[in-house]
């Protein structure tokens, strides 16, 4: 092996130990994934009145902070709905003041490119 041969070897080496170190953070839920390197917290939005039920909805495609943020943002503009995301677990528990229909939550999830698995 020439000596031309091992630097470029070495560069390449370097180049994929940065590349890796960057997709490890990324699928930790680490920096600007899927809407850019500034994360924008939901809005704080409680029930205004008695929580009448709750629904557990099983998502798809949440990676990051990020998209736990869009989720619980568009469910939280449903009006008399709450949105709480676990990212771990990709549920979203949604506590609601009148009926929600499964059809008003899944189109305010989808609406955000996310697939909505099942509504319990």
């Amino acid at each position: 092996m020439n000596a031309s041969t091992l630097i470029v070897l070495l560069i390449v080496i370097v180049i994929a130990a940065f590349a890796m170190r960057s997709s490890i953070g990324h699928f930790k839920g680490e920096g600007g994934c899927c809407g850019g390197g500034e994360t924008i917290l939901p809005d704080e939005k409680e029930l205004a009145g008695t929580k009448i039920g709750e629904k557990t909805v099983h998502i798809e495609g949440m990676h990051c902070e990020n998209c736990k943020n869009r989720v619980e943002r568009a469910i939280n503009r449903i009006d008399g709905a709450v949105g709480k995301v676990n990212l771990k677990k990709n549920i979203a528990v949604v506590s609601f003041e009148r009926e929600v229909s499964d059809e008003e939550i899944r189109k305010a999830v989808e609406e955000q490119d996310y697939k909505v698995l099942s509504i319990e």
